[in-house]
């Protein structure tokens, strides 16, 4: 708690008036990982670390190959490369020959990883709920549907991370 303290006190000094939205979200969502984080040491999953987020994200039970990984997370390929490595010596996943590409190989949670999933979930819950407290169960909602409707037009619109410069009026 005292580093989003400390984090708001820096932006009130560095960003006096109207922070970008993007700070602020990432601001939240750290509050967020912290808890989560916390939540998975206490039940023994103290060896994940936030890069390892997407794998358990991201992984059907199905199975997955590292590149829909990567293009699902949004990361680079070396990146989740190593994150399915890291998780694979520690035993939250395997890796199996894709029946469909002779070359390929899909990534599976393991029955320790799929463990991590409802621990994840029921924190992620209680923090929602948390954070209603300190606002009021209306006003989450409505953060939560217009950040839906902002995540469903992204989406639509354009490749992530692209920003047009164009005006449409012109």
């Amino acid at each position: 708690m005292y580093h989003l303290v400390r984090q708001l006190s820096i932006l009130k000094e560095t960003i006096p008036d109207n922070p970008p939205l993007g700070l602020l979200l990432r601001l939240v969502h750290q509050h967020w990982t912290q808890a989560v984080d916390n939540a998975l040491d206490a039940a023994g999953f103290g060896d994940i670390r936030p890069p390892h987020a997407n794998v358990f994200t991201f992984t059907p039970p199905e199975g997955i190959q590292v590149s829909e990984l990567t293009k699902l997370a949004h990361v680079r390929k070396q990146t989740m490369t190593q994150a399915v490595e890291e998780l694979e010596k520690l035993g939250y996943v395997e890796r199996r020959p894709d029946p469909n590409d002779r070359r390929g190989r899909l990534v599976f949670l393991t029955e320790r990883g799929r463990a991590v999933r409802p621990i994840a979930s029921a924190t992620g819950r209680k923090v929602d709920e948390r954070w209603a407290e300190l606002t009021s169960p209306e006003e989450m909602e409505m953060l939560r549907q217009a950040l839906k409707l902002l995540f469903e037009k992204l989406r639509d619109d354009q490749p992530a991370g692209a920003v047009s410069t164009s005006r449409s009026d012109s």
